[in-house]
């Protein structure tokens, strides 16, 4: 989970959509934490007219020895999960889910970018439902704190089990370890219908620490489903934060075919903590971004439903807005589009999206001599977000800068069905057929294609990847000052209180401090 699924306020810049020249009206205040109108509309502005890699084909059995057809009578029914999820890029797919004994219901945030499953466990101003642990018969308390930070927001609970199931899931109930969220920050925000969040990382990233079973690592291990899950967001060319919402699926245990068309091509994820894969550049407008391909993976590049945008390291982002106002149709736009600070908004009649250029992201395939490359089509980076009026429509830009990742989020997410295949150790995309705005596929995947233009590795091998790490090297040179202020004081110590050494004695110099000190 990673940027705001929603922005305390920006300023709405009023833009003309046109061919040649783009030119700003007038800029307000605005306030869209929620999606309608605000109260008391601004004038309504006169507006100017516009003068084969590693994939997998269909199939209708099994692949790879995973599962890709339903089961009815069984654990798995893939079809009873299809449109289980609702939600929107602007504030995250969100799954109903039964907790404890008789069950609660609360809708549970879907992310793919931590490993924790916590939910509301006392009344919040911004959540319509918590989880009560007093009122359930099977709720037990492990008496442990946990805290969890995100990029935004972060949350402080006490952990503990409880029964679990899933209305449009598995079939069954399955004990599962919790959270219950008794302080937050900035973690629940105005207009979200989620009452808690469910991590679908790995146990790296589990707090307080990696010994907490995931909720996904339960489920394979008591329900015996496949080690594989997938999820599809159908949000593509619809408001970001609308009154209504969207579909989705997430598919535990396999992969259903009516999900997706096509191929599935999948990249190696690199290390089990995020689901990080290793992208191989960036493409605009079918340009090359020509940077080394390390700038891509500063410091990792992962795939994270619980993040909205598509978020770049500062250069590369840098980058590919100066390739978007150099290859869009618009001549002059505001800076502050670019930086989410302000909207740009056209006469409802029109669409902007021909105005934009296709961005292109490659991906190493598992033949690491060739690779493939997923595209979004304007119509999932220009996102509508807000009705001015009964003429106007207003975008975000849904890219970001980052100073630590470049993350797939909602934004890339929305273009496909996405497979955790983590028994293969494996992400895969496909096209979504959802992913559509007015009847026009939104998205694309090509390949195979050479990486004989790229380095063999594009990810750096030397990086603390838990904040555990840290910790422990500082105790470890913690330790080492401690032992050598020892050995100073001892080599003080007069000679006559010293050990004389007789011949019976061993002498070992061979330190195991110089041998395997910390690098």
């Amino acid at each position: 989970m990673g940027t705001p699924l929603a922005a305390p306020g920006l300023l709405l810049l009023l833009l003309a959509g046109t061919a040649g020249l783009c030119r700003a009206l007038f800029s307000l205040p605005l306030r869209v934490s929620h999606p309608a109108a605000p109260a008391g509309s601004p004038p309504a502005p006169v507006v100017l007219r516009p003068a084969s890699g590693s994939r997998q084909q269909d199939a209708p059995g099994a692949a790879d020895g995973l599962a890709l057809a339903s089961d009815p009578g069984g654990t798995l029914n893939f079809l009873a999960m299809v449109e289980n999820l609702q939600g929107d890029s602007g504030r995250g797919y969100y799954l109903e889910m039964l907790i404890g004994t008789p069950p609660q219901a609360l809708n549970i945030l879907v992310d793919t970018g931590s490993s924790n499953f916590a939910v509301a466990g006392v009344p919040d101003p911004d959540v319509t439902s918590y989880f009560n642990p007093e009122l359930s018969s099977t709720y037990r308390s492990q008496g442990v704190e946990v805290t969890v930070k995100y990029s935004q927001g972060s949350w402080t609970g006490v952990l503990g089990t409880d029964v679990i199931t899933m209305p449009k899931g598995l079939y069954g109930s399955y004990t599962i370890n919790i959270a219950t969220i008794l302080e937050s920050e900035n973690f629940f925000l105005p207009g979200v219908k989620w009452h808690g969040i469910l991590g679908l990382a790995y146990d790296a990233l589990a707090k307080p620490s990696s010994s907490v079973e995931t909720f996904f690592d339960s489920l394979v291990r008591q329900a015996k489903i496949p080690n594989i899950f997938s999820l599809q967001m159908c949000g593509a060319g619809l408001p970001v934060s609308g009154s209504g919402t969207n579909g989705g699926s997430l598919v535990l245990g396999g992969i259903e075919p009516s999900l997706y068309t096509g191929d599935i091509w999948y990249t190696p994820i690199k290390e089990e903590w995020y689901y990080q894969v290793e992208i191989l550049k960036l493409e605009v407008g079918g340009q090359n971004l020509q940077l080394d391909c390390r700038e891509y993976n500063a410091d990792k590049a992962i795939v994270d439903s619980g993040t909205t945008l598509l978020r770049l390291p500062e250069k590369v982002f840098s980058a590919v807005v100066q390739a978007i106002a150099r290859t869009s149709l618009i001549q002059e736009f505001s800076s502050e589009f670019w930086t989410g600070t302000q909207l740009a908004c056209w006469d409802r009649s029109e669409k902007p999206w021909s105005l934009f250029p296709k961005l292109s992201i490659y991906l190493r395939d598992e033949n690491s001599s060739r690779s493939f490359r997923i595209s979004i089509l304007p119509q999932l980076y220009i996102q509508p977000i807000l009705v001015i009026g009964d003429n106007l429509q207003c975008y975000r830009f849904g890219i970001s800068s980052s100073t630590n990742a470049l993350v797939i989020g909602a934004t890339v997410m929305e273009g496909f069905y996405v497979i955790f295949d983590r028994a293969q150790r494996r992400v895969g995309f496909a096209v979504s057929p959802c992913a559509e705005a007015d009847g026009t596929p939104v998205s694309e995947i090509e390949g195979p294609f050479t990486t004989a233009d790229v380095a063999s590795n594009c990810v750096s091998s030397v990086s603390f990847h838990e904040p555990v790490l840290w910790i422990a090297s500082y105790a470890l040179m913690s330790l080492c000052g401690i032992i050598l202020l020892v050995l100073i004081v001892l080599l003080l110590i007069p000679p006559r209180c010293q050990h004389r050494y007789t011949d019976n004695d061993v002498v070992n110099d061979e330190s195991s401090l110089v041998r395997h000190r910390w690098k």
